[in-house]
């Protein structure tokens, strides 16, 4: 059986793309926005986002989704359950 990893856009890419620096006032070095775009056209996407809000990721882009935007779906989640 196949891992849904094994499918992701991002396989084989150095993952430090997917965790940029950010420097004191959070802006990072254009790399998150390579991130995101990666994680558009991937066929996995919405299974990376969904394990990371399950492990609560605290850092990085999963699923095309910023740690503070999984944050806001968590939040959102919550308040809907």
């Amino acid at each position: 059986m196949t891992r849904w990893q094994d499918h992701a856009a991002c396989r084989g890419l150095d993952p430090s793309l997917f965790f940029p620096d950010e420097d004191a006032d959070g802006a990072d070095d254009g790399r998150t926005a390579d991130a995101i775009r990666i994680c558009g056209g991937c066929g996995v996407r919405e299974r990376c986002l969904e394990a990371a809000l399950a492990r609560r990721e605290p850092a990085g882009v999963w699923g095309g989704v910023t740690d503070q935007e999984r944050r806001r779906i968590i939040r959102r989640r919550r308040r809907a359950a």
